[in-house]
């Protein structure tokens, strides 16, 4: 993969637009997960400057400089990216202390978010144009440079596949399949499975077309909601060009039955399995429904297998 080589050597990378080399803060560093996952995106690449823990209790984690609210952190260390770690009802006021700090970008891992909250975040970001993944999502990765959350390290290697999830544990499955087969990821970014989340599918398509290191891109999806229907609105609209390759999980489910995420509801017809992947194919996606045909095809493509024999 001698093209993202170079990228990861010579090229900036970035996310969204911000340096992946950017400050990170980690609200929620002084507990349990955060502080374990602070480290753990530290050894990932990670330009973690700062904590923030309101309390004031602690001045640093394992040297990391732990500040009492994201304007004092931003004001001292210039971080442009923050990832929340904080429960479930401290999540909004975390976002409004990063979003009133002039954070760029916001990851939130925290599942359970009441969607009032969420969409007092959502409204809140939009109108800073801060950018907001979640209110929960597993993550962001530029593989060998930038982890946000707590993507499994296992399935994360450089390669030219743009990967975005509603579902962590199965694209953990469909990364960990292609790894294996010589196919890492350019970016992978996790958007999360609640109905009100700050970036969709449809968001990351600009992203993932303008990005050089992606070649291909893998849409991990599910019934319930109108993400994917979306999506592939925005394939046609937009003219992207990149092959695209999409697995819709939840066969089995019955309607009126979440399935796990609280987005996955089929109603009245909406969301179905059959309704997503006849837009999707109509927009000149490539549809799946299970992960080994998704690998397969993926790992079987002429091109992308020369990148990975490259």
């Amino acid at each position: 993969m001698a093209a993202l080589a170079e990228r990861n050597t010579h090229a900036e990378p970035a996310i969204f637009g911000i340096p992946a080399s950017a400050g990170v803060l980690v609200q929620g560093a002084t507990g349990r997960i955060g502080a374990r996952h602070m480290g753990l995106m530290r050894a990932a690449g990670s330009n973690v400057v700062g904590g923030v823990s309101p309390s004031g209790r602690t001045s640093e984690v394992d040297g990391v400089p732990v500040f009492t609210s994201c304007a004092e952190a931003v004001g001292a260390t210039g971080a442009r990216m923050s990832v929340v770690m904080v429960p479930p009802l401290q999540v909004l006021p975390a976002i409004e202390d990063a979003v009133a700090a002039g954070i760029d970008l916001v990851v939130s891992i925290t599942e359970g978010v009441p969607v009032a909250d969420a969409m007092r975040a959502l409204a809140l970001t939009k109108e800073a144009g801060v950018r907001w993944v979640g209110s929960s999502t597993p993550g962001i990765a530029i593989p060998g440079v930038l982890k946000l959350g707590f993507l499994p390290d296992a399935t994360l290697s450089p390669g030219p596949l743009g990967v975005m999830s509603k579902s962590g544990t199965l694209s953990y499955e469909v990364s960990w399949r292609l790894v294996a087969a010589g196919l890492g990821q350019s970016s992978w970014i996790g958007v999360g499975g609640d109905p009100v989340k700050g970036t969709r599918f449809a968001d990351l398509l600009p992203y993932f077309a303008e990005d050089p290191a992606t070649r291909a891109v893998i849409a991990v999806g599910e019934i319930g909601g109108s993400e994917e229907e979306e999506l592939a609105a925005a394939i046609r609209d937009t003219g992207f060009a990149k092959p695209l390759y999409a697995i819709i999980a939840g066969q089995g489910a019955r309607e009126g039955i979440s399935m796990g995420h609280a987005g996955a509801l089929i109603a009245g017809g909406a969301g179905t399995l059959a309704s997503k992947a006849e837009a999707l194919q109509a927009a000149g996606a490539h549809v799946f429904f299970t992960i080994r045909e998704l690998a397969e095809a993926v790992a079987g493509s002429p091109d992308l297998r020369a990148e990975a024999q490259g």
